[in-house]
């Protein structure tokens, strides 16, 4: 299973089209395992079938995440395969640690305006 790929190495290379499907299972997955309650583990370990794979996204890919809204994935396109041309990617986590933007402050409203 590419998520079981993904958690163990970090990023994985992979066309285009099973990069977006492993995306959507894995944010789901690191979702579920966010909530860190026992049904949560029980149902990621189920989804995974991989005990070494549930131990390393709890102990180190969700504290990573911790704060981060979602989007926890990334695909960079890499180009076409010579074999067949299907299109290349690297699916991996986001490492860089996630700082929600500031809000703007509203504009003024000028006397003119008001009156």
């Amino acid at each position: 299973m590419l998520v079981v790929g993904l958690i163990k190495s970090m990023s994985i290379t992979t066309t285009v089209q099973k990069a977006k499907v492993a995306r959507q299972l894995a944010e789901k997955t690191l979702t579920a395992a966010r909530k860190n309650d026992l049904a949560g583990r029980r149902r990621v370990v189920a989804r995974l079938g991989d005990v070494e794979a549930v131990k390393k996204l709890y102990d180190v890919i969700t504290p990573m995440m911790e704060g981060r809204p979602g989007g926890f994935t990334r695909i960079t396109k890499l180009g076409r395969r010579k074999s067949d041309s299907s299109e290349m990617c690297v699916l991996a986590w986001v490492s860089e640690k996630y700082e929600p933007k500031a809000e703007a402050p509203a504009p003024e409203v000028s006397a003119e305006a008001k009156a």
